[in-house]
């Protein structure tokens, strides 16, 4: 897809995700998100954005820098799933993203890219990165960050000789990114903010934590568009606030590897004794097939769940495989579950199969109003006014190029119609 260069000339991207950003945060003024409202009057913006399957972190963010779908990219989940129990392998590098990227093309044409805490962006084609690592450990994030002795330039410059920079702070980012604007004025910038999603996690879609973590978000957008206006380039520059996926509210934790314990298809997945089991990532849950012929089994488990009582079932519903190709989701799975009525997905084996549960979560086939995220694009190029009723995460990306005359030929998301002049 080629896309050529917009009549009202744009220098800079800037695109923030706010982890967990849902419509109703710019939308409800209850929510006194000043910048994301002045964005918006001064901008387009989108009244819902479908995530990928599942509606996780890592694969979203993938689809932004991407325009495909996980199956096409290949980061099917935050974490990577271990047939013989959890040791914590995720998706962190660039190359476990398998579709070029908007960081690609613009270092093909010769522009300045930074990326800050960007999952699965670690050795990414960036002159500016700090990458999202998850739980690897600091020591990992440093040796991974660019250019050399950036984050200790960081602490000493920004951090008043900090010994460690907190992160999972919006503001501490939004501090990075305005050193990174004053010193060098990428030509794009993908920027992540943790806390919304942290505090969602913890309190569910509304909570007096999740309020303050909104504001720290909106606050962190004002210390960027700050630095934008101070380096000059906010005339020239496009800024995007957008996110990855929504989130549900939690009352009741389910766990359908218990299940297939009981049916006898997991007796110890440590020793590799099982035949079917659950990987479960919070609003969904996908099957796995220890061997993918073995048809007996997947009749098991589909016998088994038809068996349950309303009471159970209630939790699911099933994405078969023929829906899971249709919206590119994970190719080696036999089919998923969807969590309805409050249910979480976990992955636990023991005791009982439900049980309560709290917070909020995410994860859900993208049908889901809740589970949408959201999009705001404010600067020049853009058709001031616009409201989107429905766009699509691969959309991103071809807004991307579309603003800075890149070629990536293999997007499938498009420019929503009448968004940009």
């Amino acid at each position: 897809m080629e896309f050529g260069a917009l009549l009202q000339q744009v220098e800079h991207v800037v695109l923030i995700t706010i982890d967990g950003l849902r419509p109703n945060l710019y939308m409800d003024p209850s929510w006194n998100t000043v910048h994301l409202h002045q964005l918006m009057k001064d901008g387009a913006y989108a009244e819902g954005v479908n995530s990928v399957f599942p509606s996780m972190t890592y694969p979203s963010h993938a689809t932004i820098v991407t325009g495909v779908q996980p199956a096409k990219h290949g980061v099917y989940f935050n974490n990577m799933f271990e047939p013989n129990g959890p040791t914590g392998k995720m998706y962190w590098n660039d190359s476990s993203i398998h579709s070029p990227t908007v960081w690609d093309a613009a270092e093909k044409k010769g522009m300045k890219v930074a990326a800050l805490l960007w999952p699965v962006s670690a050795d990414a084609p960036v002159q500016y990165n700090i990458p999202d690592i998850g739980s690897m450990g600091e020591a990992v994030r440093e040796q991974y960050s660019r250019p050399a002795g950036f984050v200790d330039a960081l602490k000493k410059e920004v951090f008043d000789g900090a010994d460690r920079i907190d992160y999972g702070r919006d503001h501490n980012v939004a501090r990075i990114a305005a050193y990174v604007i004053a010193k060098d004025q990428p030509n794009l910038m993908t920027i992540h903010f943790f806390s919304v999603d942290h505090y969602s996690h913890m309190q569910g879609r509304d909570g007096d934590s999740v309020r303050r973590a909104v504001l720290d978000a909106d606050s962190s957008v004002g210390i960027v568009m700050d630095a934008l206006k101070i380096a000059g380039i906010w005339d020239k520059t496009a800024l995007i606030i957008t996110g990855d996926h929504g989130f549900e509210n939690v009352t009741t934790s389910v766990n359908p590897n218990v299940w297939l314990v009981r049916a006898g298809l997991i007796t110890d997945v440590k020793t590799d004794d099982w035949k079917a089991q659950f990987f479960c990532v919070g609003g969904s849950a996908y099957l796995y097939l220890k061997d993918r012929s073995d048809k007996e089994t997947l009749k098991k488990v589909r016998g088994m769940l038809d068996r349950l009582t309303p009471d159970e079932k209630k939790y699911f519903h099933v994405i078969d495989r023929a829906k899971l190709n249709a919206i590119g989701a994970n190719p080696l799975v036999e089919f998923a579950l969807s969590a309805e009525n409050g249910g979480s997905f976990g992955n636990g084996m023991k005791g009982e199969a439900i049980k309560s549960g709290h917070g909020g979560t995410h994860g859900h086939f993208p049908d889901r109003q809740n589970i949408r995220t959201g999009y705001i694009i404010c600067g020049p190029g853009v058709k001031k006014g616009t409201v989107i009723r429905e766009m699509n995460q691969r959309d991103q990306a071809a807004i991307i190029c579309k603003l800075l005359g890149l070629s990536m030929p293999t997007i499938d998301g498009k420019v929503p119609v009448g968004l940009l002049q």
